[in-house]
């Protein structure tokens, strides 16, 4: 009979193989100081699979039937997902004040009122959420055709996003007029409403897949918030070049307040705005581009 015991080692040796299995899926970097992290993190599955050590556990993701579903299990256990409405409000302001109403005076002359965004790394919704209900409030996009995609590598987080029910710590820095407009409560929580529902879809992507995520499209706006702060170089410069392949002429690019391209990218102007610094695609370089 097998007997589990608990927490269960991580030599150095199967730490590296497991890290660098992770880091070629998804990008996601651990130094040698979160050994102890993934220990303590991935116990548990080594007790759902009735497995003694690492180096069998290391094997299971690397060659069992399941290896897919299995490492989706050790993504969510070993991500962050900490995320509230209307986080990071000033850079929300310059979006709605200044990158939007750019966005509508160019499309303008050419008849285009299709406005595609990309929420890379939405985590739990509230960012697209966010977004959509900005844009709603915003009465010069009552007749355009809206589109918000929010994708992130952690199945678990996106079940919740499109439930769209929240608890108390996800309104930290939501305005009393918001709550009241767009959401209704339901077992203590509160619920999305489907005005704001419908602007927005919700999908599994790793940023790592090129070709899924070239099937997502042109977008005007990419919002990649406190996620690229996980990757190293290597990684932070393959994603910022999949963005840059995935922007229309114009677009924008939005990262975390602590996050910059600096010695990542040269492909982006940098726009000083009232309230915050943008990535653009660079001007330069709109003519041809479709």
């Amino acid at each position: 009979m097998f007997v589990f015991k608990p927490d269960i080692r991580m030599n150095d040796d199967d730490f590296r193989l497991i890290r660098d299995l992770i880091y070629d899926n998804c990008g996601l970097h651990f130094e040698l100081e979160s050994k102890y992290m993934l220990e303590k993190r991935l116990n548990k599955r080594l007790a759902d699979h009735h497995m003694s050590d690492f180096k069998d556990y290391y094997y299971h993701l690397r060659y069992s039937r399941d290896k897919d579903e299995e490492l989706a299990l050790v993504i969510d256990l070993l991500t962050t997902n900490e995320t509230y409405f209307f986080r990071e409000d000033f850079q929300l302001k310059t979006f709605t004040d200044e990158i939007l109403p750019e966005i509508i005076r160019r499309k303008r002359g050419t008849g285009d009122r299709n406005l595609r965004i990309w929420s890379a790394g939405c985590s739990s919704g509230e960012e697209p959420y966010t977004i959509a209900m900005l844009i709603l409030q915003n009465p010069e996009m009552r007749r355009w055709n809206v589109e918000i995609i929010g994708t992130d590598i952690s199945r678990k987080v996106l079940s919740l996003a499109r439930e769209g029910v929240y608890g108390k710590a996800s309104f930290r820095n939501t305005d009393d007029f918001y709550i009241q407009r767009y959401f209704t409560e339901q077992d203590r929580k509160l619920r999305i409403s489907d005005q704001v529902k419908r602007l927005v879809s919700i999908s599994h992507l790793n940023l790592f897949d090129e070709k899924r995520v070239s099937l997502l499209g042109r977008m005007d706006v990419i919002f990649c918030r406190n996620v690229i702060i996980y990757f190293d170089l290597d990684a932070k410069r393959k994603v910022i070049a999949t963005f840059h392949k995935q922007l229309l002429k114009g677009g924008f690019l939005l990262l975390g307040h602590s996050e910059s391209l600096m010695n990542i990218s040269t492909d982006f102007d940098l726009r000083h705005f009232t309230h915050d610094m943008v990535y653009q695609y660079p001007a330069g370089e709109l003519e041809g581009r479709i």
